[in-house]
């Protein structure tokens, strides 16, 4: 008899994915973009909404179709570049830029507000916060199951309150879009969609997901596709809510906060505006227990993932990854932000292309030549855009400022297009000689 999942624990197994993405990145974003794209913030949520909920979705389509993570998803590109990606995705998505902005941003939405944004009151916090995160990250057995399921229905009320209070209680005030929405609002959307990490935290958490589904007896590969499929749609469906939402409150603030801050500071505004002292904490506690879920979340995905490739044991792991994010929390968050772009806007196209060709791997002779080599592209150009982020840019090369839709932060995706179109026709003629040859 096979087993299967009942309506309830299909829809926990939705809860826990959508719990899983909402980090500090998804609640800060939004409000960034809202504010800053002014009269064209629809324009520049389409675009959001594509690298932030359609490509995270997408993705864990795409693992649960292989029935794993993003080492079953690598294969076509051979096992060395498999791992070279899996761990920069985690190391990304772990103690390099997710992780440590989970302390930031509870800690100036929380704290900050009431002790001043100075560098010793975010030491004494990160070092209680990282001691709560490395404690739970211990025992991923224990803790983990109770947490979730007790805190996705929590998050759940607590972002819907804040979602209809942004629809019902605007702070008034548009303010005229910045230069960069002006000229590009649904490509500065879409680029700043990246910066949420969820598709590359659907790489890593993928596997959670599809192990969850397992946990209750589903073997069957197909069963197990369709409930992580559905899993990821009712995560969609909810991270769109969460967004739409954020981009109304951020683009209604402009009058009670300046337009270039950061989003955890937009957020403390319109509830401080809209709540009082008591609102604050409300948000505060909200954040504080959102990004610490997302924090052990990820230590102990990376401390099981780099287990497996370092002579060390999981609670080692568990130490380093702590202590390491909480040196990297200490930089702050807009710096945090600023680090993060290159790295992602380099990283980002090649998964992409991995994941968008892994739907496509039967159509092909040779699927390796066919995902690696527009990956490899993709990952060049991506480089060369990540470098017009820095102060690098002006030792680019004329032609590197000037490439197709370069402007719009996407420069990688044609030529990536030209590789794909010249393997896909070196495959079908060489596969065809390979097949008229055996018939002869």
């Amino acid at each position: 008899m096979t087993h299967r999942l009942t309506p309830k624990d299909i829809l926990a197994l939705g809860f826990m994915t959508f719990a899983l993405f909402v980090g500090a990145g998804n609640i800060i974003f939004p409000p960034m973009v809202g504010i800053q794209s002014g009269e064209f913030v629809w324009t520049a949520a389409i675009g959001f909404l594509i690298t932030a909920v359609g490509l995270p979705v997408i993705t864990v389509i795409a693992l649960a179709r292989v029935g794993g993570g993003i080492d079953a998803l690598s294969s076509p590109i051979g096992k060395a570049a498999g791992v070279v990606l899996a761990t920069v995705c985690y190391l990304a998505v772990g103690p390099l830029f997710a992780t440590p902005r989970t302390a930031t941003v509870s800690f100036e939405v929380g704290i900050a507000p009431l002790t001043g944004d100075g560098a010793l009151p975010l030491l004494v916090y990160s070092l209680i916060y990282f001691a709560l995160v490395i404690g739970i990250s211990l025992y991923p057995g224990k803790l983990l199951d109770t947490v979730g399921h007790v805190l996705a229905p929590l998050k759940i009320v607590a972002l819907t309150i804040l979602g209809v209070a942004a629809l019902l209680w605007p702070a008034g005030g548009l303010a005229p879009a910045t230069h960069d929405y002006q000229r590009a609002a649904f490509s500065s959307g879409f680029v700043n969609g990246y910066l949420t990490m969820d598709t590359l935290g659907a790489l890593v958490f993928g596997i959670v997901i599809v192990n969850a589904a397992r946990s209750r007896g589903i073997d069957n590969a197909k069963l197990l596709t369709r409930y992580t499929v559905i899993a990821g749609l009712i995560a969609g469906v909810g991270l769109t809510l969460v967004y739409l939402s954020l981009f109304k409150l951020g683009s209604d603030s402009a009058s009670i906060v300046d337009q270039q801050a950061n989003g955890a500071a937009i957020l403390h505004a319109y509830v401080q505006h809209t709540f009082g002292g008591m609102g604050s904490f409300f948000l505060a506690a909200l954040i504080f227990v959102a990004c610490m879920v997302t924090a052990v979340g990820l230590t102990c995905a990376c401390a099981e993932f780099f287990e497996g490739l370092l002579p060390l044991t999981y609670r080692q792991l568990v130490f380093i990854l702590g202590l390491f994010s909480m040196v990297v929390s200490n930089l702050g968050l807009s710096h945090l932000i600023q680090f993060s772009i290159p790295v992602l806007t380099a990283i980002y196209p090649p998964c992409i292309v991995l994941v968008l060709l892994s739907f496509t791997l039967k159509w092909w002779h040779k699927s390796s030549r066919i995902i690696a080599l527009p990956m490899l592209v993709s990952l060049i150009f991506g480089i060369i855009d990540a470098i017009k982020t820095t102060e690098f840019k002006a030792l680019l090369p004329g032609f590197a400022q000037n490439l197709p839709l370069a402007d719009q932060g996407l420069a990688w995706l044609p030529p990536s297009l030209v590789m794909l179109v010249l393997v896909a026709v070196y495959d079908r003629v060489s596969g065809h000689q390979s097949v008229t040859a055996h018939q002869q």
